[in-house]
């Protein structure tokens, strides 16, 4: 256990900082699932720069690497390209 009071706020920010990185990088695979799922064609294209956005966003924030957000936007593209 932290013996300074420094120790415990790092401690507490960490776990919130912890939850809140978790929250949005399920809501992005959420997303994503989302996207992959659909058939429609207009229905994916409106989606497709809602999904793009949270993936730059989890990148800028390092939630998820720089790389594995362009190979993403990438493939998601492709297929809604593809439908």
């Amino acid at each position: 256990m932290a013996n300074h009071k420094s120790a415990l706020k790092r401690i507490r920010s960490n776990d919130a900082k912890r939850v809140r990185n978790k929250y949005q990088h399920t809501t992005a695979r959420t997303f994503l699932k989302r996207l992959r799922t659909t058939t429609d064609k207009k229905q994916a294209e409106e989606l497709l720069p809602k999904v793009t956005g949270l993936l730059d966003k989890l990148a800028k924030k390092n939630i998820i690497h720089d790389n594995k957000a362009a190979n993403l936007k990438s493939s998601i593209t492709k297929y809604v390209s593809s439908l």
